[in-house]
């Protein structure tokens, strides 16, 4: 009798605690919901339960059935950035979150240049952490983990952003942020999804990446290790699916180094990347993406490839690209050590294409049209602001070619906003590249201060064998 009695007592206990309401991990204490836009709420509780959700900005209630699959969804209107507020859900159980933000939400992904933080040697950013108090930022870190099936969890967790917190958090991701609270006034949230080493294709869908041959090909390329999962689909399972349903303003990405060896297929992957989380997210968000950095690499002009590839998703709506080969002082640390600025060009493309604000000059000049004039080629592009410079006496990284395609060092005029390049062994000049190898870095300029971007005009071959 006793043992039946236990029995029991354990047996109701056990569906108790499986009929209560549970929330993912997303949404929490300290979070930061999307302002002014339709955000879903979402659990899991007893099939048939009843869940009850007040929300304190308006008091408005909410009624929502758990389906057969236990599962429950509901959706609610958020007002301007402000808070803090509460949310209540209600049924069996009752779940409180208390200060629930409502501003602006931005997902933080790539590989390791978009991990770093102050425990990887980013010291400079101790300089933050007495200021801190005067920002309005939280912070979601979500936690490294794969799957085979897309996950509607993740064991992730939103933290207030203070000297602890943001040890631990993407120095990107941190200074985007806080030039968007500064700027915008609103409190802001960031997601950080990351892992360093990982190619692109394992945070793209694998049915995307599988049913392309081209992209098939790549991935099959990608070496085993140790370190990070090389599988398609397998981060953006565990690491992507779980946020989709969770409205965000937009993304911010910096990845490409694991990618250079199939860099012809990189434009084709990226697209495809972003295509298929919009996709996920219902929504056209805005993508902006940094340019990998100059790079020893172990092959021949693969880094110049991948820039190239990067380059070409500008064509892609809604995307931006930001330069930061200046910000380069070793181009034997594949991580560069400045993520305050690569932040801040980010924010500031964010600040004036998705927020509307005049930041002035925010994209570096990219390379539109050439024409050749007898001995010289004048070089034409977009995005020039006020016009270009120099910094030095001459230019550097640039080069020119006959039909020969051998490259010569370029003499460099500025006329207005034209490039006239010349050299004296190149009577019949037909192609120009500048800063296009792994390791080059130039010294040309917007007016304002932007470097150029990478470019060259030719399509012809290139050599990417070992380097010896």
């Amino acid at each position: 009798m006793y043992k039946s009695l236990s029995f029991l007592i354990f047996y109701f206990f056990m569906f108790s605690l499986q009929a209560a309401i549970r929330l993912p991990s997303i949404l929490a204490n300290n979070m930061v919901l999307q302002q002014q836009s339709r955000v879903q709420l979402w659990g899991w509780s007893k099939p048939g339960e009843k869940v009850k959700i007040i929300t304190s900005w308006d008091n408005n209630i909410a009624e929502v059935t758990a389906d057969g699959n236990a599962k429950w969804y509901s959706s609610v209107q958020t007002p301007k950035a402000g808070g803090p507020y509460t949310i209540v859900f209600e049924g069996e159980n009752k779940i409180i979150l208390e200060n629930v933000w409502i501003g602006e939400v931005w997902i933080c992904s790539g590989q390791s240049n978009m991990e770093w933080n102050y425990y990887n040697g980013i010291s400079s950013i101790k300089d933050e952490f007495s200021d801190l108090d005067k920002l309005n930022i939280k912070l979601f870190q979500v936690t490294k983990a794969t799957s085979e099936t897309p996950q509607d969890n993740n064991e992730g967790n939103w933290m207030v952003c203070d000297s602890n917190t943001l040890k631990n958090f993407s120095a990107v991701a941190y200074y985007f942020g806080k030039v968007l609270n500064k700027e915008l006034n609103v409190p802001i949230g960031l997601i950080s999804s990351n892992w360093g080493g990982t190619p692109a294709e394992v945070w793209t869908p694998a049915e995307l990446v599988e049913s392309n041959s081209t992209l098939k090909d790549a991935a099959a390329q990608k070496k085993p290790s140790s370190w990070w999962p090389i599988t398609p689909g397998y981060t953006y399972n565990a690491m992507i699916a779980p946020f989709t349903n969770f409205n965000i303003a937009g993304a911010i990405w910096y990845q490409g180094e694991s990618n250079v060896e199939t860099a012809a297929s990189y434009t084709q992957l990226m697209d495809t990347m972003i295509a298929s989380w919009r996709a996920s997210w219902r929504k056209n968000f805005p993508f902006y993406y940094v340019q990998i950095a100059p790079n020893r690499y172990l092959n021949h002009h693969v880094g110049a490839l991948l820039r190239e590839a990067q380059t070409k998703n500008l064509k892609t709506e809604n995307t931006g690209m930001v330069v930061i080969s200046d910000l380069v002082n070793d181009t034997l640390n594949i991580h560069p050590a400045n993520k305050k600025d690569v932040g801040l060009r980010l924010a500031n493309y964010a600040l004036s294409e998705t927020y509307g604000l005049n930041k002035g000059s925010y994209k570096s000049p990219i390379f539109r049209s050439f024409t050749v004039r007898k001995n010289q080629i004048v070089i034409d592009f977009d995005n020039l602001g006020s016009g270009l410079k120099i910094k030095g006496n001459e230019g550097k990284e640039i080069f020119i070619s006959g039909a020969d395609q051998k490259f010569y060092p370029a003499t460099v005029e500025i006329k207005g906003k034209q490039m006239i390049v010349s050299n004296k062994r190149v009577n019949n000049p037909v192609a120009v590249r500048y800063q296009f190898s792994n390791t080059g870095i130039g010294n040309i300029f917007s007016k304002e201060g932007l470097p150029l971007a990478p470019f060259r005009t030719d399509t012809w071959p290139v050599d990417t064998s070992k380097i010896k």
